[in-house]
């Protein structure tokens, strides 16, 4: 999928995607997303499937966050509900760290 995906947080603060111009829930577009992945495997084994998602929603969400907190590594592991060792790791994992 090449579509543009644009986080949207609502007055009822629930999470939405806006894909092609349709609102849907994200877990609807993850659902949408790993359809498609089955569809396209044609009988191919699947890979780690755990790792694959998390990765595509992991790096744009550290990413995300350390943008809206301007890099203090103390704000972002607040609001993400994550302990900061945890924080950097997952920076660096992502290439993300400083």
């Amino acid at each position: 999928m090449t579509e543009a995906i644009r986080l949207k947080i609502p007055q009822d603060q629930e999470y939405v995607t806006s894909i092609d111009s349709a609102v849907k829930p994200l877990r609807n577009c993850v659902e949408d997303a790993m359809a498609v992945y089955f569809k396209q495997l044609e009988g191919h084994p699947a890979g780690d499937l755990y790792k694959m998602v998390l990765a595509e929603v992991e790096e744009p969400l550290f990413r995300s966050v350390m943008s809206y907190t301007g890099g203090n590594q103390s704000k972002a592991s607040e609001l993400l509900g994550i302990n900061r060792g945890t924080l950097r790791k997952k920076l660096k994992q992502y290439g993300l760290h400083e």
